[in-house]
C-alpha cells in the first residue's frame, strides 16, 4: 500500500490557490468597507432590481433554450442514423468559436433597417418605412438567442457523451419490456443523462453572467454591466465590488443547484455494457426532419456569421486593418501566449503535487483553483484591481523612499496585473485537462522511477512530461483561446491605450461601425477554431470505436 509523499511542490499550490482566492476575498471584504456609499443607493433606488429581473429572465431563457437545443441534437446524433449525421455529430461544436458578443454584432448588422434582410423586403415588396413590423434584435430576446445559439454545445457535448455510454444497455433493456422509442427516451435515456445536462446548462448559464459585450450592446442592463459602469463611470470601487458580490452570489447559486439537483438519485449503468449500440435508421420525413433540427442551430450559430464575417471583412473591413491590426493582434497573441504558458506550468506542477501527496488537501487546494473558472471575469477584474492597486500605491510610496522619484504604477500600469486575472480566470481549465491526463498514467511509472534512483522533479521532467505532451498542448491551447475571446476583464484592466481584438471590436461595434469591426472579430473566430478542430476528432474518433 502506497503512503503520502511529502512534496515541496504543495507549496506551490498553496500559495496558488491563495491567489486565486484573493479577488472573491478582496470582493467580499469590500461589503463591509466604507458603510452603503451614496452610489450603491442610488443603484438600489433605481436599476438594481432591472439588474435582477434581466438576469434572471436571460437566466431562464438561455436554460431552456441551450437545454432544448443541446439535447434534442444530441439524441439525434448519438442514437440515430439520418443524412448527413456524420457531419452533424462533430460539427455541432463550432458555435462554441464564436463569442456571444461577435453573434450579437453579425446579427444586429444583418438585421438592422438598412441591413440586407430589410433591404431585401423593402425592395421585394415596395415597402417604406413604417408599412411593415421587423422584430428588433437589440433587446431582452434577442441577447437570449444570442447566447442560445452559440452556448448549447455545452449541453451537446455533455447530453451525448452520456446518451453514448449509458443509453445503450438500459435502452435494450426497456425495449424488452415493450418501450417504443419515444417512451424509452424519456423514461430511460432522459432520466439517466440528467446530471449532465444539468451541468452543460449550468456552464451555459454561467457563461451568461459572466458576459458583458453582448448584454451591453443590446442595452440589457445586468450585473455585469453595471459593474463596469459603476467602477469607471460613476468611479465607485465598493458599490462595483458590491454589484460583482451579487453576481458571485448568483453564480455560486447555480453550482448549489446544479449539485443538489441530484438530491440521492443515482445514475450508474448497471447493464455491464458500455459501448454504443447501432443507431436507428430514420427514413423519410423523420430523416429530413432530424437533418434540419441539427442543421438549424449549426447555420445560425456557426455558418451564417462565419459569412456574414467574411463579407463584411472582404468588402469593407477594418479602414486601419494594416499596422494597427498587426498591433492588436500582437497584444492579443502576447496576453494569451504568455497567459496560457503560465497557466500550463502550473497545472502541471499542482496536478503533480497532487498527484505526490496523495492528501485530501492538496485535492481540495485544487478544487478551489478550479473554482475560477465559474467566476465571472468582471468580478475577478474588481477583485484583483482593488488590492493591487493598493500594492501599486504602496510599492510607488516605497520606491519614491528609496531612490527619489515616483516610478509610476508598476503593476496595474502594465500587462502584469491584467494577466493574473487571466490566471485566476482560466487555469482551472489547464488544470482540468492535465489531471485527467495524469490520471491516466500508472502509479507504477513512479514507482519504477524512484526505483532507478529518479527524484520527484527527474521524474516530472523524465517520465511525465513526455507522456503528457499532448494534453499540455491542449490545455494551453484552449487557455490561449479564452484570453482571446475575454472581453470584460480585458475591457476593465488593460493598460492606457493597450487595446486588444476583442477589445477593437467592442469599441468599433458600440461606435456602430459594424462592418470595421468584421475584421478583429473574423479573427477572434479563426482562432476560436483550432481547438474545436482537434475536439471535433475526439467526438468522431469516440463514436467509431
Amino acid at each position: 500500500m502506497r503512503t503520502a509523499l511529502y512534496s515541496p511542490l504543495l507549496t506551490v499550490g498553496i500559495v496558488v490557490a491563495l491567489l486565486a482566492g484573493l479577488p472573491v476575498a478582496s470582493v467580499g471584504l469590500n461589503l463591509f468597507v466604507g458603510g452603503t456609499s451614496a452610489t450603491w443607493s442610488h443603484l438600489a433606488d433605481t436599476v438594481l432590481s432591472e439588474y435582477i429581473a434581466n438576469s434572471l429572465w436571460l437566466c431562464l431563457g438561455v436554460g431552456c433554450g441551450v437545454g432544448i437545443v443541446g439535447v434534442a441534437t444530441a439524441w439525434l446524433t448519438a442514437m440515430h442514423e439520418f443524412p448527413g449525421r456524420r457531419f452533424f455529430e462533430w460539427a455541432m461544436v463550432l458555435p462554441l468559436a464564436v463569442p456571444a458578443y461577435v453573434m450579437a454584432y453579425v446579427y444586429t448588422d444583418f438585421l438592422q433597417f438598412v441591413g440586407p434582410v430589410q433591404t431585401f423586403l423593402r425592395d421585394t415588396f415596395g415597402w417604406e418605412h413604417g408599412d411593415y413590423w421587423f422584430p428588433d434584435i437589440r433587446t431582452l430576446p434577442g441577447a437570449m438567442l444570442m447566447f442560445v445559439s452559440v452556448l448549447y454545445p455545452y449541453v451537446y457535448l455533455l447530453a451525448r457523451t452520456a446518451f453514448l455510454e449509458r443509453a445503450s444497455g438500459m435502452l435494450e433493456a426497456a425495449r424488452t419490456l415493450g418501450m417504443g422509442p419515444w417512451r424509452g427516451f424519456f423514461a430511460v435515456s432522459l432520466p439517466l443523462a440528467r446530471p449532465a445536462i444539468v451541468a452543460g446548462i449550468a456552464l451555459a448559464l454561467m457563461e451568461t453572467l459572466a458576459d458583458y459585450g453582448t448584454v451591453a450592446y443590446f442595452a440589457v442592463n445586468t450585473f455585469t454591466t453595471g459593474i463596469y459602469r459603476a467602477w469607471f463611470s460613476l468611479g465607485d470601487r465598493i458599490a462595483a465590488a458590491q454589484l460583482a458580490a451579487m453576481l458571485l452570489a448568483f453564480v455560486l447559486f447555480l453550482l448549489m443547484a446544479e449539485r443538489t439537483s441530484r438530491g440521492r438519485a443515482r445514475y450508474h449503468n448497471t447493464t455491464g455494457r458500455n459501448r454504443p449500440m447501432a443507431g436507428a435508421q430514420l427514413r423519410g420525413p423523420a430523416a429530413w426532419l432530424a437533418t434540419l433540427a441539427c442543421a438549424m442551430p449549426l447555420l445560425l450559430g456557426f455558418i451564417l456569421p462565419a459569412i456574414l464575417l467574411l463579407k463584411m471583412a472582404l468588402t469593407e473591413g477594418d479602414a486601419q486593418f494594416g499596422e494597427r491590426f498587426l498591433v492588436l493582434a500582437r497584444n492579443s497573441f502576447v496576453l494569451a501566449g504568455v497567459t496560457a504558458a503560465i497557466a500550463v506550468l502550473l497545472a502541471l506542477l499542482m496536478g503533480y503535487g497532487a498527484r505526490l501527496s496523495k492528501t485530501t488537501f492538496a485535492n481540495g487546494l485544487n478544487r478551489l483553483v478550479g473554482l475560477g473558472y465559474a467566476v465571472p471575469g468582471a468580478v475577478i477584474a474588481v477583485g484583483v484591481l482593488i488590492p493591487v492597486t493598493r500594492l501599486d500605491n504602496w510599492l510607488a510610496g516605497q520606491w519614491t523612499q528609496w531612490f527619489g522619484y515616483n516610478p509610476g504604477l508598476l503593476l496595474t500600469g502594465g500587462i502584469a496585473a491584467l494577466i493574473y486575472a487571466y490566471l485566476v480566470r482560466f487555469l482551472a481549465v489547464a488544470l482540468h485537462t492535465v489531471e485527467s491526463s495524469l490520471a491516466k498514467i500508472t502509479p507504477n511509472m513512479d514507482d519504477a522511477a524512484r526505483s532507478l534512483g529518479l527524484g520527484q522533479g527527474e521524474t516530472l521532467r523524465r517520465v511525465h512530461v513526455p507522456m503528457l505532451r499532448g494534453s499540455l498542448l491542449t490545455a494551453g491551447l484552449l487557455v490561449f483561446v479564452d484570453v482571446m475571446k475575454e472581453l470584460p476583464a480585458t475591457l476593465v484592466m488593460r493598460p492606457f491605450n493597450f487595446d486588444t481584438l476583442a477589445t477593437q471590436a467592442y469599441t468599433l461595434a458600440s461606435d456602430e461601425r459594424l462592418a470595421e469591426a468584421s475584421t478583429a472579430a473574423l479573427a477572434i473566430v479563426a482562432v476560436g477554431l483550432l481547438p474545436l478542430i482537434a475536439l471535433s476528432r475526439q467526438i468522431t474518433a469516440a463514436r467509431r470505436r
